[in-house]
């Protein structure tokens, strides 16, 4: 199903749960969602800019989002506002859940990160991971969020990572 109509996209309501808790909400366009993926549009979100040292998140910049039903990661393709690609932001969690005009994703630590022209690519949080716990409490999901990880670290080298956005 396709979110375009003559009125323009949908909205719906982001919401980032980590640990528990919702971490941030935000609105963003509904681009699409064929039952498995959903892609939503929106503006940065935080307050501010954001400096990782290899990437800044700034007001202005722009956000398509790819989240899955049946997969344990999450796309974020980063633009400045004058469109210029900044790279892709990958955040792993629980498979997306869409109620009504509510998507809810569970974030469960761990990141990557790869460059516009894909020469850097870097795993994040690694410790945070391991400081959250969740390999005790649930090492299924555990394992799943490395077994995520390691898949889009090994997409995010060759040109299957652009595929995975088409």
């Amino acid at each position: 199903m396709s979110a375009n109509s003559s009125e323009g996209p949908a909205r719906v309501e982001v919401v980032l749960v980590k640990a528990g808790r919702t971490k941030i909400r935000y609105p963003a366009d509904l681009l699409s969602d064929d039952g498995t993926r959903i892609t939503v549009r929106a503006p940065w979100a935080g307050d501010g800019t954001r400096d990782f040292g290899f990437v800044r998140f700034e007001p202005g910049d722009v956000f398509t989002e790819h989240y899955w039903r049946d997969r344990w990661y999450s796309v974020k393709e980063v633009r400045t506002a004058g469109g210029t690609l900044k790279g892709h932001y990958c955040d792993i969690t629980r498979p997306a859940v869409l109620t009504g005009a509510e998507l809810v994703v569970e974030d469960l630590d761990l990141d990557l990160w790869r460059s516009a022209d894909g020469t850097d690519v870097r795993r994040l949080d690694e410790d945070e991971f391991a400081a959250s716990g969740l390999p005790q409490t649930d090492p299924r999901a555990a394992a799943a969020a490395v077994a995520a990880l390691d898949e889009l670290e090994t997409r995010a080298h060759d040109d299957e990572f652009v595929e995975l956005l088409s």
